[in-house]
């Protein structure tokens, strides 16, 4: 195997030829042995990392502090990661010291190995193209990164949104076709008032619409950058004109209107922003979570429990107990639920600790927000493909749950008074009769009345209460 030496500060290291990233990013490989989870398994971080190189090569030539063929080939090299290509080169922990330095010399070696190559050099001839002094011009990591980072968020965010709806259409199409399925409702697990199989998922529906705009909302957190703030948000080794120009650039690249802060000391540093989104992440986990409770609960059985409705069938739920056949598909929704609520304590302990004018554990930031984005948009999919869309209902479970049950005394409260109404109740649950028969075996209504006032349409809605029947 050819090699090649390349040199820091700290020393000399042979580098095999076959390899684009350079000695910066060896010593990271060989320093940061932690998670087995590389860069490369984030492929949109990378592509964000290319965009903030591609921009601020174009800003630093238009302020003319780049060769136009130094600029083309970065930029070459930029459009050839964006295109997918080179992410097996990006082989950094996502877990690292440094606040992201080595990621940042990852994506800067490999581009000035690329661009050389484009030039007609060989790798490691930084002295026609260097990785700090040509593809990190007028940046620090710590502009860099937390700037690719919101790219990347902005992108995930996006997405997240988008099978957010998928799934609350799923739910839609569930409360269409069980609108007209009368069951009963529950609080504290005890039977309530009726209801609609439909309404209950119809809930759910409205639950994910109030989250993804949630989702949009701290989305526009992230478009506002640090770039061009440098080292700790004063500009110092960039432009005076370097953020209003760069800006442009990133804009024209992303498509995007991203935004450079007012006070790049304060956006440095600041790391409220990852708060929120993880925040808003924890909101949208517990309630899924809650929806996956609700339909373990409403399948439950077949014979001994709620089997008001039917989950698909996915596969054999036990090694030992025939024919058994378990909620599996909410039950991994619940537990990718539980891992995101876990990953924002630690994005609240990362963002705590910042000190001073940076926060060095923006790594183990972008790595949490990272993986609930990627596990929560996958959960959802499972959820409504191999779950939600083959729900079937059980309706004449849920039709003598309402008739047997004891709550719908609370429809005849009005008409025959709370005390005979909890009357009523106390002898059903003693005897086990129906409050249909105790309400004509007392007298308190007729016939007609009581097939009346506990109709599904008198049930389920609001209605005027007639005074001559008080």
């Amino acid at each position: 195997m050819q090699t090649r030496k390349e040199h820091d500060f700290i020393g000399e290291l042979e580098i095999s030829n076959e390899v684009y990233y350079g000695i910066q990013t060896l010593r990271a490989l060989e320093n940061f042995d932690i998670s087995h989870d590389r860069l490369q398994n984030f492929p949109r971080f990378i592509r964000c990392l290319a965009r903030v190189k591609k921009s601020a090569a174009m800003a630093n030539y238009e302020l003319g502090l780049l060769d136009k063929k130094i600029e083309q080939a970065i930029i070459k090299a930029c459009d050839k990661i964006l295109a997918g290509g080179y992410y097996d080169q990006f082989v950094v922990d996502m877990f690292q010291g440094g606040a992201g330095t080595s990621t940042n010399m990852n994506i800067n070696e490999v581009i000035a190995n690329l661009g050389l190559e484009i030039l007609g050099h060989k790798k490691g001839e930084y002295q026609f193209l260097h990785p700090n002094d040509h593809v990190n011009l007028s940046q620090s990591t710590n502009d860099a990164y937390p700037t690719a980072l919101h790219l990347a968020l902005y992108d995930y965010l996006s997405d997240l949104a988008k099978m957010m709806d998928y799934l609350k259409k799923a739910y839609e199409r569930k409360a269409y076709e069980f609108k007209d399925v009368i069951k009963m409702g529950r609080t504290q697990l005890q039977d309530a008032v009726p209801m609609t199989l439909g309404r209950e998922f119809q809930t759910f529906a409205v639950m994910i619409a109030e989250d993804i705009d949630r989702v949009l909302e701290a989305r526009k957190l992230v478009l506002e950058i640090n770039l061009g703030g440098t080292a700790i948000g004063t500009g110092i080794n960039s432009h005076p004109d370097y953020p209003k120009v760069v800006e442009k650039k990133l804009r024209e690249v992303t498509g995007i209107d991203y935004v450079v802060a007012s006070d790049l000391i304060e956006a440095t540093q600041d790391t409220g922003a990852y708060v929120q989104i993880s925040g808003v992440l924890k909101r949208v986990a517990i309630k899924l979570s809650k929806v996956c409770n609700d339909l373990r609960l409403l399948s439950s059985g077949p014979k001994c429990g709620l089997n008001e409705i039917n989950l698909p069938k996915m596969q054999p739920g036990s090694s030992i107990m025939p024919g058994k056949v378990n909620p599996v598909i909410p039950e991994v929704v619940n537990q990718v639920c539980y891992y995101v609520i876990g990953a924002d304590i630690t994005v609240s302990f990362a963002c705590e600790g910042g000190q001073l004018q940076l926060n060095v554990f923006e790594p183990v930031v972008a790595y949490s927000l990272f993986n609930s984005i990627i596990m929560l948009e996958k959960a959802m999919q499972t959820l409504a493909d191999k779950c939600i869309d083959g729900i079937s209902a059980n309706e004449q479970v849920c039709a003598d749950f309402v008739y047997n049950s004891i709550g719908i005394v609370t429809a005849l409260n009005p008409y025959i008074g709370y005390e005979n109404s909890a009357s009523i109740a106390k002898e059903a649950l003693k005897t086990g009769k129906r409050v249909y028969d105790l309400a004509l075996e007392r007298g308190l209504l007729k016939k007609e009345e009581l097939d009346d006032l506990l109709s599904p349409q008198n049930m389920l809605n609001p209605h005027m209460i007639k005074k001559d029947r008080l």
